[in-house]
């Protein structure tokens, strides 16, 4: 039977960086793939982190099966990040937090849940999105629908073709949000166009799900959460899918959530069930490794406070290449406007290279973007700043 089988075609963006790793120029740059980087192109392991796995370690314990959602504990320690102590939801118990493995695991329960309690309604995605969404969507049976969000003209939200498209849509459809940091364009909604955007989703009788892969990466951890906040005071049913890879810089851990928030705790929990068998006929429960790093650190002051002072560096130093990346370009005599790059947040930005000049940087110099001109500006550092705009002043 395998006989017939065609090779299946390469990732776009992890297929480049295997086209990279066997590049031969010393010179090479990756900004293609969505790592975070240090000062020194590595990718280390937080403080807060080997503090916490020393703690997990030296305590023991057993190695049986985590429940089906995962550990209560991680799932309160997930809502108090994602919502705070006080926020109404919160407060009324009104939402349910599975453990998934990444936060590709929580999309994909996501859609088994959605597939399984409303059959193959359409997806709202919007234009352009992380390339991965509807490969989950449309593995779990669900139908695409599109949305405009990015200008590329102006280099900005395009809102109000945003809302425009979304009026069309219908009641007990979904609309795939990105909460912070939108991969990949790096343009979000500011809090006046959550709120309208919630109005509408309410009105229209819409389900939001949001991706929140990035929280802190931004404006800081409460910042980057308002937008989901705001949605969740204005409507009763939303889908959270949280991500622990970039801001704990658990990648290989595979950690993430899915949380269901209801209109009542009892409509949660009956909800929720379904989320459970949902999982069941997936992964059965859990890792635990990474939910008890996350759970360890959230819920002990000095290793919070340690990791928030992290999360701040790390999203100064993607701030800041932001900054030297557009400077540079000007100080080399570029007359081509940049300064959208320094507005947008997050580890990604689209550069507004085209397809072409992003070959030719590759082709030339070694230097890997994606093809729609995707950059990851956590790849850029202060010794490879240099050389990347230089050889961006020779293909402009």
């Amino acid at each position: 039977m395998f006989e017939q089988i065609e090779m299946a075609p390469a990732d776009a963006i992890l297929g480049l960086t295997d086209a990279f790793k066997k590049d031969p120029n010393p010179n090479k740059i990756n900004l293609g793939v969505g790592i975070y980087k240090d000062g020194d192109g590595g990718t280390p392991t937080l403080e807060s982190v080997r503090k916490a796995e020393k703690r997990i370690f030296e305590l023991g314990g057993t190695k049986t099966y985590l429940p089906i959602p995962g550990s209560p504990a991680f799932g309160e320690a997930v809502r108090t990040l994602l919502f705070g102590e006080t926020h109404p939801v919160i407060q009324s118990r009104r939402a349910c937090t599975a453990h998934t493995p990444g936060g590709t695991g929580a999309l994909r329960v996501a859609s088994d849940f959605i597939r399984r309690c409303f059959g193959p309604v359409p997806v709202w995605v919007c234009n352009p999105t992380w390339a991965n969404h509807a490969a989950i969507f449309e593995a779990a049976g669900l139908s695409l629908k599109t949305y405009p969000y990015y200008n590329a003209e102006a280099k900005n939200l395009d809102f109000t073709g945003m809302l425009n498209a979304l009026e069309r849509a219908e009641t007990g459809e979904v609309i795939l949000l990105h909460a912070c940091c939108h991969n990949p364009s790096g343009v979000d909604l500011n809090p006046d166009q959550w709120r309208e955007a919630a109005s509408l989703i309410k009105r229209r009788g819409l389900l939001p799900l949001v991706d929140f892969a990035y929280q802190g990466f931004g404006d800081g951890l409460d910042e980057d959460a308002a937008g989901v906040r705001l949605l969740c005071e204005s409507v009763d049913e939303v889908l959270v899918c949280t991500s622990y890879s970039k801001n704990f810089g658990l990648y290989r851990e595979r950690c993430g959530a899915l949380t269901l928030v209801a209109a009542s705790e009892d409509r949660a929990e009956r909800a929720f069930s379904h989320v459970e068998k949902a999982i069941r006929a997936n992964y059965s429960n859990p890792p635990a490794h990474g939910g008890e790093i996350v759970t360890t650190v959230l819920n002990d002051p000095e290793l919070q406070g340690l990791w928030r002072n992290e999360v701040t560096e790390m999203r100064n130093r993607i701030n800041g290449m932001r900054v030297l990346l557009v400077d540079t370009l000007k100080d080399l005599g570029v007359t081509q406007d940049f300064s959208f790059i320094k507005q947008q947040r997050g580890m990604f930005s689209f550069s507004g290279l085209s397809r072409e000049q992003v070959a030719a940087l590759r082709d030339q110099y070694a230097i890997y973007i994606v093809g729609s001109g995707r950059i990851n500006v956590a790849g850029i550092t202060e010794t490879n700043v240099l050389p990347l705009c230089r050889a961006i002043v020779d293909i402009l």
